[in-house]
């Protein structure tokens, strides 16, 4: 009995074993991206004398604790509870089967792929920080606020919000919204199609447009439209009347998701030419907006239902970003262009590959057996 399970345990370490590294071999191409970036971002950095301000050590700490602690944490326990409330009898079955090599095998790989993610985010925001320095400034506020005012008929669009939402509690629940739950989206997605097999189908193109919106939209082309937002137009253009009224709504706020209290922390940052998470300041087009279209669209292929929800919430994001100064109106519609074109135009060539991968995960058992 003991050498039985003895080899049975054999059998399901090496069911593990190669179900960790099939899918660090399918992850492969993230890695060289990520890394790739990384080595260029510091070389960039590096010949442009601005490596000092390199943000990796200040991801560590908070982003490991939560892609590896709290997020598996939490999706341990929704499957405990899940078991537990739809099953009864057959609870064991369930259980066995929600918590089987090949599914172990994908969470433990899809950690490894979100610590990745940390040292993507620290390469991001430490080349986001570096624009304004190199370029003395932020040039295109005043062409983006004057854009604004022509598309929506001679008015900045947070006056048309402003006249029916100016509202203390509408302010709270908006920066709520923006400020957390936009996050617990957005990374608690990743995070799924990260360590879920059932995500198996969608996973390259999802991880390719989320590189896809965090590089192009928020270093290649932030650099090019470098712009502040309204938040901060008065201090990189020296009009400090064209958000007054805007910016002493928003300071009334003293909330733990205070925007005005984020902005003044960002606006401190890039004064002290320091480091930190979310630091470096740039508008257009907007990140926030490109992320939560980019989930939207993936929704939308899942459902058109929940597709329409996503995008009526997209619409939300949008105008929470122009509401909280963070971002112009045409920040956003950029964002919104741009991601939505991508997602469609690079859906074929994935649905393609998920084709092929899907012929070669018919000879990994371990594979097989997380589908």
């Amino acid at each position: 009995m003991h050498k039985f399970m003895g080899l049975m345990m054999i059998a399901l370490l090496g069911s593990f074993g190669s179900g960790v590294w099939w899918r660090l071999y399918a992850d492969s191409w993230f890695y060289t991206v990520v890394i790739g970036y990384t080595a260029i971002g510091l070389i960039y950095l590096l010949v442009f004398g601005q490596l000092a301000q390199t943000a990796h050590a200040t991801y560590v700490e908070p982003s490991l604790v939560v892609f590896l602690g709290l997020m598996p944490l939490v999706a341990i326990l929704f499957d405990l509870g899940r078991i537990i409330y739809r099953f009864n009898s057959r609870r064991m079955l369930a259980f066995k089967r929600t918590f089987s090599s090949a599914r172990i095998a994908a969470l433990a790989s899809g950690l490894m792929l979100m610590v990745a993610v940390t040292l993507f985010q620290g390469t991001f925001t430490s080349i986001k920080i570096s624009f304004a320095n190199l370029q003395g400034g932020f040039p295109y506020d005043r062409y983006l606020a004057d854009l604004d005012r022509f598309l929506h008929f001679g008015s900045a669009p947070w006056r048309y919000l402003y006249a029916f939402a100016e509202v203390p509690t509408v302010r709270t629940i908006i920066e709520l919204n923006y400020n957390m739950f936009w996050h617990l989206i957005c990374f608690g997605s990743l995070f799924f199609v990260a360590t879920s097999p059932r995500a198996d189908r969608v996973r390259a193109h999802y991880l390719a447009m989320f590189l896809f919106v965090w590089i192009i939209l928020g270093n290649v082309l932030a650099a090019l439209f470098l712009s502040a937002g309204p938040a901060f137009y008065g201090g990189v253009t020296g009009d400090e009347a064209r958000y007054a009224e805007m910016l002493a709504f928003l300071a009334q706020s003293d909330g733990v998701s205070s925007a005005a209290g984020f902005q003044g922390h960002l606006w401190e940052l890039y004064q002290r030419g320091q480091p930190g998470i979310g630091g470096g300041i740039s508008a257009f087009p907007s990140v926030h907006v490109g992320l939560i279209t980019m989930n939207a669209c993936f929704l939308a292929a899942y459902s058109r239902w929940l597709g329409a929800v996503a995008f009526v919430y997209v619409g939300f994001v949008l105008a929470s970003s122009v509401y909280l100064g963070w971002h112009y109106a045409v920040d956003g519609y950029a964002s919104i262009i741009i991601v939505t074109l991508s997602y469609y135009l690079s859906k074929r060539l994935f649905l393609r590959q998920a084709a092929g991968a899907r012929s070669s995960v018919a000879c990994n058992p371990s594979a097989v057996a997380a589908a």
